[in-house]
């Protein structure tokens, strides 16, 4: 099996990208041997995942990065590269290979982290604004202002489906994890809701609610509020795709 997958994956380097959407965009879930949920937001190129119990409130593990997929005399393959794990930082910036099926909402992986029966709880038309991967890109600092963040092996990102959410802070290069948090979201009337279902840096901050004013203007995402803790918040994120 592992020789096949190589071999579909060599051919698939090889393949431009479809011109169509991702038929994986939007949020999957599935369950570990555990019965731990499992949350996976796909975009059209990027995703994220967490493993996590919300009746526990204990978050278990995470990761993320870029995908794709090919179609291939038959064979449906997704290569997923890993740009943070929490289980293990050494498998950061190398690729697995799945063969996958999907049908009627209904997702199952072979290969890696991301294997198992997937059933699919969310889509991307439900907020076509915000269903992106977003980067933050400036910051406000102690003296009140605005403070560019710039692009480089150290990344905030969040991923968006149409109402689930997850963020992570990791370091491609060093292989480093830095936090990571996700639940769902609503936006209505300028603003910007979360209600968090796992957080790695606090697991009481589960069922917990975050509000933020919400402004929208091309591909910037600037939002205000108060953080978990309390502290301001004022930041600007940028939209990937």
């Amino acid at each position: 099996m592992k020789t096949i997958l190589a071999f579909l994956l060599s051919i698939s380097l090889f393949v431009s990208e479809a011109s169509v959407s991702s038929p994986l965009n939007g949020a999957w879930q599935s369950k570990d041997a555990a019965g731990n949920t499992v949350t996976m937001i796909c975009s059209e190129n990027y995703l994220m995942y967490a493993v996590y119990n919300v009746a526990q409130q204990k978050y278990v593990r995470s990761g993320g990065g870029t995908y794709q997929f090919a179609d291939l005399g038959g064979k449906n393959v997704l290569s997923f590269k890993r740009e943070f794990n929490t289980e293990d930082s050494t498998v950061v910036g190398l690729t697995v290979a799945n063969l996958y099926t999907l049908n009627n909402g209904e997702l199952k992986l072979t290969e890696g982290p991301l294997a198992g029966n997937w059933k699919k709880i969310d889509d991307s038309k439900a907020s076509k604004t915000m269903a992106n991967v977003w980067q933050i890109r400036a910051r406000e600092g102690a003296d009140f202002k605005m403070q560019a963040i710039l692009k480089g092996s150290r990344k905030t990102l969040k991923i968006l489906s149409g109402n689930r959410f997850q963020w992570a802070a990791f370091n491609t290069d060093t292989r480093q994890f830095f936090g990571t948090g996700g639940g769902t979201y609503s936006v209505k009337d300028g603003k910007y809701t979360e209600t968090i279902e796992f957080f790695s840096r606090d697991n009481k901050r589960t069922g917990s609610s975050l509000t933020f004013d919400c402004v929208l203007n091309g591909k910037d995402w600037t939002h205000a509020g108060q953080s978990t803790t309390g502290t301001r918040v004022h930041e600007i994120w940028e939209k990937q795709e």
